[in-house]
């Protein structure tokens, strides 16, 4: 284990299955995912069978009840297997996030029959999930939503289009959010609809600057006929069930910012130890010292941020959402400067592909944007400190 996440593993004293939980995901990334992901970056391809192979590992439904094939366990244990998931490649993890954020959503808020229908195929990965909120006129104002369900007979008919889907026309399942009545919130609810649903498409593959790996598509309904039976909660629950899920899936993609940017700083510190400049390794000269420092602290203080916002999840503290989105807005930024930083110490190496960093730069891009902006973080965090005084 790198010393450098087991010296912040003592600092929050983790415990011992942690620890092991820590210890078997770095093991599976390593040998599973880097090897590969500068190539499936460059061939866009998307590995749904090693995506798949971490269903045994737990990993397909990581706080999700183990009566119907999940792990059950906490937030914290959740952002050490992103985080080391993320080590390897950012786009992997953050795509195990937005399945587990999708069947998390079942469990919680669906019936039991439900929960035995969908989550046994979930948890073991045969199914993959995605999930879908944004469209192409709303995204910050999720609560602007337009693609619409009606009701008729026992089904509902949904006509509308979902924006910047993770897995869409390759997953299963699709955990999407419509309007089922009135405008803003209160009209909100949430199906679950199996990709064979008639009258579902997809549109053409998006070209992204990063997460090349996972592919990411339109979600079109046309006349979309999907069983009444696969509404989750009641009508109208479905803006509370979005809120409620982006708490954890904040700290997830912090957990993948934060995996990126360790890999970048280690990247940096062989690079730099390597690379000779006017008779010596650069890492001798103090202005790239500096550099160094700034680059760790930012790390530690990110991953003591983020472990603590998902200790206050896992306790339902009352400041658990305004910890959830500072730990999202700073952990993003800061990890994509190091990132960033990172590639400026390689000089012009960093620009290219087969190093490794520029891969992360574009990696972590998007995580400042999705899950919230970072701009909307700062809205939740000052709403939070206004209605306290």
């Amino acid at each position: 284990m790198d010393a450098t996440v087991s010296h912040a593993s003592e600092q929050f004293e983790l415990n011992a299955d942690q620890r092991a939980i820590q210890e078997m995901t770095q093991s599976f990334a390593a040998d599973r995912v880097a090897p590969f992901a500068l190539e499936w970056d460059r061939e866009k391809y998307f590995p749904a069978d090693v995506v798949r192979e971490t269903g045994p590992l737990g990993f397909g439904g990581i706080y999700v009840r183990d009566d119907v094939g999940g792990s059950a366990l906490g937030r914290l244990d959740a952002v050490l297997i992103f985080e080391a998931l993320a080590a390897a490649c950012p786009g992997f993890s953050s795509f195990i996030s937005i399945h587990n954020m999708a069947g998390w959503m079942i469990d919680t808020f669906g019936s039991e029959e439900q929960r035995q229908r969908f989550l046994p195929k979930l948890t073991s990965m045969e199914w993959l999930a995605s999930y879908c909120l944004t469209e192409p006129g709303s995204g910050s104002d999720a609560a602007a939503l337009r693609a619409r369900a009606v009701k008729s007979g026992g089904d509902y008919i949904l006509n509308g289009t979902k924006q910047f889907i993770s897995g869409a026309g390759d997953n299963d399942i699709y955990v999407a959010m419509v309007r089922t009545g009135e405008d803003g919130p209160k009209g909100v609810s949430t199906i679950v609809i199996p990709r064979d649903a008639p009258g579902l498409s997809f549109g053409p593959a998006e070209q992204k600057m990063g997460w090349h790996m996972q592919p990411t598509r339109q979600v079109i309904f046309e006349d979309c006929k999907v069983p009444a039976e696969n509404l989750l909660s009641r009508e109208g629950d479905g803006f509370r069930i979005a809120m409620a899920g982006l708490d954890g899936g904040r700290l997830n993609i912090a957990a993948c910012s934060l995996g990126g940017a360790q890999t970048a700083l280690e990247k940096a510190l062989t690079y730099t130890q390597e690379r000779k400049a006017f008779g010596q390794a650069i890492n001798r000269f103090q202005a790239l010292q500096f550099k160094l420092a700034d680059m760790e602290t930012g790390l530690q203080a990110s991953r003591m941020m983020l472990y603590t916002a998902a200790s206050k999840l896992d306790g339902k503290t009352a400041d658990a959402s305004k910890w959830s989105a500072m730990a999202k807005r700073f952990v993003t930024d800061t990890c994509f400067d190091i990132a960033n930083d990172a590639l400026q110490l390689h000089g012009g190496y960093g620009y290219l592909h087969e190093y490794g960093i520029e891969k992360l730069v574009r990696d972590l891009r998007v995580h400042q944007i999705l899950e919230g902006t970072n701009e909307i973080m700062r809205v939740i965090i000052a709403r939070h400190l206004v209605g306290r005084s």
